[in-house]
């Protein structure tokens, strides 16, 4: 038989618990571990539980109880200095216990852990019976809070009854009360309606009345106004006659000469309104120009043909710009993201706006450029160059936009040019009437100078 530490045998060593650890035992077991680990060095501890080692009671009590458990139970050299320090703390508890006489007035859970630190003889009934007390104390415990609760429950269910009661015969009074002024109301309302009917009624007929004789004034004024413009006709008739009558006696000639000279008057003044108005130049083509021949020098179809330029071929925007009152409208960022993305926007628009300066004085077309106003933070301190008018869409309005809104104000027949490569533009703008070109054919047309 093996002596413990307090001089003891060991004869609980062999007794076997079969059934988990109580948990008011176990934390108290818990405790009693934590207590003495601080009594222990490094080197006595098992290695699973070293790293706790500087760890405060109540820190390794939250962290590593289930290892001080674990430990306490599998380590018989672990659980020896443990008990070591448990009979050094409470000496008389271990002495109690050593004697199989534990002191009646202790924790049940005190001396139940003890004694699974110490395992004395018969330690396995006094863990298992200090599990049933617990559960006992637990039990009533949780009885006497039932029953506070349910007399709780019930004084509050009395209490609630009686204002449920109270609210009740006041609800009924209520009820009562605004059932009278309801049928009062309803009465009341009944009234009303009779009058607004009645009111009705003869705003009705009013209004007939007001209508019929509406209608009849404005007969007599429609047969007023007829008269009135009949009268002046033929006041105007007669005052025309009159001065006819008076040139004629004053020219020497009769109404029929003066009225075909009126005539020819009118349409050679017409002849000569329509002349100015369509600006028609002198006659320059002679019959014998009609007759379809080949002249020399003068290119054939088959010339004309071989000349066709490409879609992308920078003389179409020469061709273009060459029409009479040309109007160029260039999508600003669409170009200068196509042509050199990685510069900053400050320099993108400096560098467009000088290239395209220098296209407007070369062809002489009207040059706007357009820039999305979102892109900017604040307002842009720019100073147009020579020939190109330079806008920024207001916010809320896209640069997309924008250049529709250019297209749609210019007269239809006039050419204008629009330089994107934004498909959905392209399209909107050329249902106005408008010619889309490519951004790249603007930037090779700029790069040849």
């Amino acid at each position: 038989m093996v002596e413990s530490a307090g001089g003891a045998p060991e004869d609980g060593a062999a007794e076997v618990l079969d059934r988990p650890l109580p948990d008011g035992v176990r934390r108290a077991v818990v405790q009693i571990v934590s207590d003495g680990f601080g009594g222990l060095t490094v080197a006595e501890l098992p290695p699973q539980l070293r790293q706790y080692a500087r760890f405060t009671p109540s820190r390794r009590v939250k962290f590593a109880a289930n290892a001080m458990a674990a430990a306490l139970e599998s380590d018989p050299l672990f659980r020896q200095r443990i008990g070591e320090r448990l009979r050094e703390a409470q000496p008389e508890l271990a002495g109690a216990l050593d004697a199989g006489t534990p002191p009646p007035a202790a924790d049940p859970l005190d001396v139940a852990a003890a004694a699974y630190v110490l395992r004395p003889l018969g330690w396995v009934k006094l863990v298992t019976a200090a599990g049933e007390e617990a559960q006992r104390a637990d039990a009533e415990r949780a009885d006497e809070e039932t029953r506070a609760e349910l007399e709780r429950l019930r004084a509050e269910l009395t209490a609630a009854r009686g204002h449920t009661k109270a609210e009740t015969e006041r609800l009924r009074a209520e009820l009562e009360t605004a059932k009278k002024e309801a049928e009062s109301a309803h009465r009341k309302l009944r009234g009303a309606l009779s009058d607004i009917k009645r009111g009705e009624a003869a705003l009705r007929k009013a209004a007939a009345e007001s209508e019929a004789a509406r209608a009849e004034s404005q007969a007599q004024l429609s047969a007023a106004d007829s008269e009135a413009r009949r009268l002046k006709a033929r006041l105007g008739e007669a005052e025309a006659a009159l001065e006819a009558t008076r040139r004629a006696a004053r020219e020497g000639r009769s109404v029929e000469d003066m009225r075909v000279r009126l005539l020819l008057d009118t349409v050679l003044e017409a002849a000569q309104g329509l002349r100015r108005e369509l600006a028609l130049p002198p006659v320059s083509v002679r019959p014998a120009e009609t007759v379809d021949a080949v002249e020399p020098g003068r290119m054939t179809p088959k010339d004309i043909a071989a000349r066709a330029l490409s879609e992308n071929d920078p003389a179409i925007l020469d061709q273009l710009l060459a029409l009479p009152q040309a109007h160029l409208v260039v999508d600003g960022y669409n170009v200068t993201k196509t042509g050199y993305p990685t510069m900053p926007l400050e320099k993108q628009r400096l560098r467009l706006l000088g290239s395209l300066s220098q296209l407007a004085l070369q062809t002489g077309a009207e040059v706007t450029c357009v820039f999305d106003g979102a892109e900017l933070a604040a307002p842009v301190l720019l100073a147009p160059p020579r020939g190109v008018r330079v806008l920024f869409s207001k916010a809320g309005v896209t640069a997309d936009e924008l250049i529709r809104q250019l297209v749609r104000a210019e007269p239809p027949g006039r050419p204008v040019i629009v330089v994107s490569t934004d498909r959905e533009v392209a399209d909107g703008i050329a249902k106005a009437g408008a010619r889309p070109v490519a951004s790249a054919v603007l930037l090779k047309r700029l790069s040849r100078g």
